[in-house]
């Protein structure tokens, strides 16, 4: 059993090791859960073994979290990556190949609110490509509905807005 948790583990550094961007809880388990390698709350006890032995990072963003390695993933991978199959390499493989560009999209554009002094609301907007942040926005509103408002319509409309700044800006 220590040995297929271990491999969990293993798949999961090797998938965020792939990409120059972070992992939502979504993507991790859709992958693990397509292959069927295992069941999702597996997958969850794992992240949450990882996070707790510091082999890789959350950050919770509104309603997802985003993982990333650590240097000590980092390291722990470099040592046991043999230890994945090839049937299983492939598999990852196919899964970034066929879902990279969505993924790195969906990661791109963030939305977060917070509570500022007093009874008002602070949404913090941005768009970011790889670790270059493209934009950011902080808009303070006096309703937490409005900050939700903004939140939401951030990511439907973050293309058109910077599109629309560059051109008044250029």
């Amino acid at each position: 059993m220590a040995d297929v948790h271990a491999l969990y583990k293993l798949i999961i550094l090797a998938m965020l090791n792939k990409v120059d961007f972070e992992l939502t809880n979504s993507q991790i388990s859709s992958f693990i859960l397509e292959e069927q390698y295992t069941d999702y709350f597996t997958v969850q006890e794992t992240l949450s073994d990882m996070i707790e032995s510091e082999l890789i990072e959350a950050k919770t963003v509104r309603n997802s979290t985003r993982y990333s390695l650590t240097d000590s993933g980092k390291e722990t991978l470099e040592y046991f990556k043999n230890d994945i199959s090839d049937a299983i390499q492939r598999d990852m493989e196919e899964y970034f190949r066929k879902n990279k560009l969505q993924m790195r999209n969906e990661n791109a554009v963030t939305a977060d609110y917070f509570r500022t002094g007093g009874n008002e609301f602070t949404a913090q907007l941005q768009v970011k490509e790889k670790d270059a942040v493209l934009i950011e926005v902080a808009l303070t509103v006096p309703l937490e509905q409005q900050a939700i408002s903004l939140c939401d319509n951030w990511k439907k409309k973050s293309q058109q807005i910077y599109g629309y700044l560059m051109e008044q800006l250029m």
